[in-house]
């Protein structure tokens, strides 16, 4: 059997059974850790009492992975032994780092035996973080939320809540309520941010009717909700069509006393794009300044998609000189429309104006918009049929 499969099962024994065991078993884990010669020779053979930050800096030194399990059995049968969540966290972090979830695993068995420290939920929100993040044993996170009161610490919301957040980022859908479900048993009061991932959660998955029922849960639960609950169901709402529901929506906020940002008009204007209702979309950003909102960058780009969508090519030149003035600069696909929208509409010095601009806020025109631009230039100041001018051109770039 190999040193770290012994070191495995030893690690499920009794302190009591694992010291005697131990005994036969630690002049073979000597020897091997001193062949490795990655740990440090002061722990296997050091007579001194060892302070925890000691202890700790033993750990951190470490840089062999399967010596990091071995050497924590060998540290827990000394005198001075006595465990801290700063060091079970240090050992966690190792583990996870080399990616050793087992380990990580056996160590969280280990401390659930020992029960030598009181621990904070700040550890297993680690866990959780290393289970989901790290190694996508979503199975793991469910598990250790549960398994928590065992160790004596019962989960805060953010914990709870982090959870849930795994949960909803990984779409485990499914899943989500029935861990929510649960939050009284675990003694975790639901709060607004709670409330607020199981509505992302929904309206990811398409489920936007009961989005709007959890809505209507949070006086039920105590709970105000806020900007980024409206924010959600309206981005929902927007993406199955349902535009005026999610204006409607809006009222609600302004009734109910929430206060209105600018990622709320960008959902908005986005939505009325969709179904080209360009002038609507141009427009609510007057509503927006008019509200005291301070529209974002964002909230501009949307506006000027607006503008290129709906082919105001001029309109849109003047609204992108707005944004420039104001520090903004469009985006490179901005800038690509309004080129394509100058060259059918043979506008030549507005095509200067706009490569010009593009090159001077770091973008480069690719070579399928030069030669709109030069098939543009040439017609413009030539009068030569384009379908001509294509041939000749494709001539010239070797084609």
């Amino acid at each position: 059997m190999s040193c770290r499969a012994k070191i495995l099962r030893l690690s499920f024994l009794s302190p009591f059974l694992l010291q005697r065991n131990f005994s036969l078993f630690f002049r073979q884990l000597s020897s091997h850790i001193s062949d490795k010669g990655c740990v440090p020779s002061d722990l296997v053979n050091h007579k001194d009492w060892l302070s925890q930050p000691q202890v700790i800096r033993i750990f951190n030194r470490i840089k062999d992975s399967d010596l990091i399990l071995p050497l924590f059995i060998q540290l827990s049968t000394r005198k001075d032994y006595a465990p801290s969540e700063s060091l079970y966290s240090t050992v966690i972090n190792k583990l996870a780092a080399a990616g050793d979830f087992d380990g990580v695993q056996t160590l969280m068995q280990r401390i659930k035996l020992e029960r030598r420290c009181r621990l904070s939920d700040a550890l297993f929100r680690n866990v959780i973080k290393i289970y989901g993040h790290s190694a996508g044993r979503i199975n793991k996170v469910i598990e250790t939320l549960f398994d928590m009161p065992n160790y004596k610490c019962w989960p805060s919301v953010v914990t709870f809540n982090c959870v849930l957040n795994i949960l909803v980022s990984t779409k485990q859908f499914e899943v989500v309520h029935e861990v929510y479900a649960r939050a009284p048993s675990l003694g975790v009061e639901v709060d607004a941010c709670c409330l607020n991932i199981i509505v992302k959660g929904l309206c990811e998955c398409g489920k936007i009717e009961a989005a709007l029922d959890v809505l209507d849960e949070f006086p039920k639960q105590n709970c105000m909700p806020n900007v980024r609950t409206f924010s959600t169901i309206m981005h929902g709402l927007c993406e199955l069509g349902r535009v005026d529901e999610a204006f409607s929506l809006l009222d609600r906020m302004e009734s109910e006393g929430v206060e209105v940002d600018a990622i709320v008009f960008n959902i908005l204007i986005l939505g009325l794009r969709k179904q080209k209702r360009f002038q609507e979309g141009i427009e609510l950003l007057d509503r927006a300044t008019v509200k005291g909102c301070q529209p974002n960058p964002g909230t501009y780009q949307e506006v000027l998609y607006c503008f290129l969508d709906a082919k105001c090519f001029v309109e849109a030149k003047n609204f992108m000189q707005k944004m420039i003035k104001k520090g903004i600069n469009p985006s490179f696909e901005s800038y690509k429309l309004v080129i394509k929208g100058f060259c059918s509409q043979k506008l030549a010095e507005d095509v200067e104006w706009a490569l010009k601009e593009m090159v001077a806020h770091g973008f480069v025109p690719k070579m399928g918009m030069w030669k709109r631009i030069v098939r543009c230039l040439f017609s413009k100041s030539l009068g030569i049929d384009t379908k001509c001018l294509c041939v000749s051109f494709d001539e010239i770039v070797g084609k």
